[in-house]
């Protein structure tokens, strides 16, 4: 059988972009901060310093690439992805509270961490046994990681928790995304919400007609970058089955992103404008969704067979907040989304 990442062998990173545009129209609304507002960036070029805007952070991309693995209607995996580890947390009631496939923070999120059930601290703290002083072996934490959320290893982990390794324990991301806007003009907008029996009422109150303005832009050319650190997911040494997963599945999370997961807001609505493009290594081209399916069962199987997996793969807990203590002191919970 022909190793369709046999491109990929000794390259440290596999480096992909897309063209992207408006579904419809010509304007977009990007990602917004508290503090900042859009966030707006000279880039300098040849021909002189060019207006460029992120569109989409990485932090929002990592998100967006986990949640096209999980089939919201059904509240599981997608069926490409059966039989992949994860972290499933019930209600005392056992009905579905959340996972770490939607967890921002994965297998450090607080509902499975900081629950009155500890299963899942307690099998972390016996697989990284060893690790409490001294450097931290980072294929051990992979293995443990790949073991019980395998799609953590792609998107990172902080495991912040005193009882691991000091608070120690933490993988950067693999695979990590990014969309940018270029050459981009202001398309000011906004609007009032009425109030058609009280014109003049208390806005404090919620009465009374509301003007609103939106910050939306044009752009000569919007692009989605992506970059799979090859490099390191060698480093973590999990084997070849482990190895062929993952990289399968950051490239069908990538293809399934740009597929049906564009509609970033109400006013950012895109759709790709011609194919996914790799700019690094040379010759290798991106296997289509299909072919990535087939890959994925196969590589799932493998790792199965290999015990590399949870058995059975999906974790259950049930989350109970603990009773607060004056000894309580605050967990830190800046997750490695959170390089």
């Amino acid at each position: 059988m022909v190793d369709p990442f046999e491109k990929l062998k000794d390259a440290p990173r596999l480096l992909m972009e897309a063209r992207l545009k408006p579904l419809q129209g010509q304007r977009f609304q990007p990602t917004g901060f508290a503090d900042l507002g859009p966030a707006r960036f000279k880039a300098y070029r040849d021909d002189g310093p060019t207006e460029m805007l992120l569109v989409e952070s990485p932090q929002s991309v990592a998100n967006r690439l986990e949640t096209v693995c999980w089939d919201r209607i059904n509240g599981k995996l997608v069926s490409e992805l059966d039989g992949m580890p994860y972290v499933q947390v019930n209600r005392p009631d056992k009905t579905s509270l959340t996972n770490s496939i939607l967890e921002s923070h994965r297998l450090n999120s607080p509902y499975i961490l900081e629950g009155k059930n500890d299963t899942v601290l307690k099998m972390l703290k016996t697989d990284v046994a060893g690790m409490e002083k001294g450097p931290v072996d980072i294929g051990k934490l992979a293995r443990t990681v790949f073991k019980y959320d395998a799609n953590a290893v792609l998107h990172g982990v902080f495991l912040a928790k005193s009882e691991l390794a000091g608070g120690r324990l933490r993988m950067p991301r693999l695979l990590s995304g990014f969309i940018e806007a270029s050459e981009v003009q202001d398309a000011a907008s906004g609007g009032v919400k009425n109030d058609h029996v009280d014109p003049s009422g208390d806005t404090a109150r919620g009465f009374g007609n509301v003007p609103f303005h939106r910050a939306e832009f044009t752009a000569k050319q919007l692009v989605a970058y992506f970059n799979l650190d090859l490099a390191q997911l060698r480093g973590y040494a999990l084997g070849t089955s482990a190895e062929t997963f993952l990289t399968a599945l950051a490239l069908f999370k990538i293809r399934r992103f740009l597929k049906s997961g564009l509609r970033l807001r109400t006013a950012c609505d895109l759709d790709v404008d011609g194919e996914l493009k790799v700019t690094r290594p040379d010759g290798f081209k991106v296997p289509d969704e299909k072919a990535l399916t087939g890959l994925l069962k196969d590589s799932l199987a493998a790792c199965k067979e290999a015990k590399l997996f949870a058995d059975p793969p999906v974790t259950a807990v049930v989350y109970e907040e603990k009773k607060k203590s004056g000894k309580d002191k605050p967990t830190e919970t800046d997750a490695a989304d959170e390089e």
